[in-house]
């Protein structure tokens, strides 16, 4: 396959299978919450299409799994959504828990917090891929403690921490600072993504940019 052709797939969110002949889409769901029309329409156009599977990701996402190259056009015009940001380095997906919306254990909206990242990042390039969690709570339902950036709910405003990481080298992010409000919190995430963007490396995650410069100059730098 030419890399010509390999960049058109990959702009249109189609990610090659294992079978090395399928490939799989994964729809722009923020925050895991669809209308019963949508979900029907997802159902739908993976039966007419033939998919293998819908698959319900950990991004809160679900991908249409097995679809044949010559029918993905087709497929995203059914649709009618946008791709979610499966790859690359860029922000990945904003993972939120239900908050005060619907969870009867919610102590802070995080999914109007989460949704307004979204809305604001999802897709947005940086050094390395970059994932954020919104939990409504201290109970850490969106795994905001093991996020690039994450948030945690409490009667006042949200915790934000920074560098966690749940791959092959797991870690857990720090505490940078709290915020009162939903601007507050693009702020912070703003000032965060200009200064990586600026002073690090190609495929540096956070967790690891942090390590290498110092969390204290780090804090210090983006919260001026």
């Amino acid at each position: 396959m030419s890399n010509e052709k390999k960049t058109d797939l990959l702009d249109k969110g189609a990610v090659l299978q294992r079978d090395r002949e399928t490939y799989a889409i994964a729809p722009d769901t923020p925050a895991g919450v669809v209308t019963p029309e949508t979900l029907h329409k997802i159902a739908d156009t993976a039966q007419k299409y033939g998919a293998a599977a819908i698959k319900i990701t950990s991004a809160q996402r679900m991908v249409l799994v097995g679809l044949k190259e010559e029918d993905i056009d087709n497929v995203w015009n059914d649709l009618g959504m946008s791709p979610g940001a499966a790859i690359g380095l860029c922000v990945r997906s904003v993972k939120i828990c239900p908050g005060t919306t619907f969870c009867k254990k919610g102590i802070a909206d995080s999914l109007s917090l989460g949704l307004a990242l979204h809305d604001e990042y999802h897709g947005m390039n940086l050094p390395a891929k970059f994932k954020i969690g919104v939990s409504g709570c201290p109970n850490c339902c969106a795994e905001s403690w093991v996020k690039d950036i994450g948030f945690f709910g409490f009667k006042n405003g949200f915790k934000v921490v920074v560098g966690g990481e749940a791959g092959k080298k797991p870690r857990i992010a720090k505490e940078l600072t709290h915020i009162e409000s939903i601007d507050d919190a693009k702020k912070v995430t703003q000032a965060i993504f200009d200064y990586y963007k600026e002073n690090a490396n190609q495929k540096e995650r956070i967790g690891d940019f942090i390590d290498r410069i110092g969390f204290e100059e780090f804090k210090k730098d983006v919260l001026g």
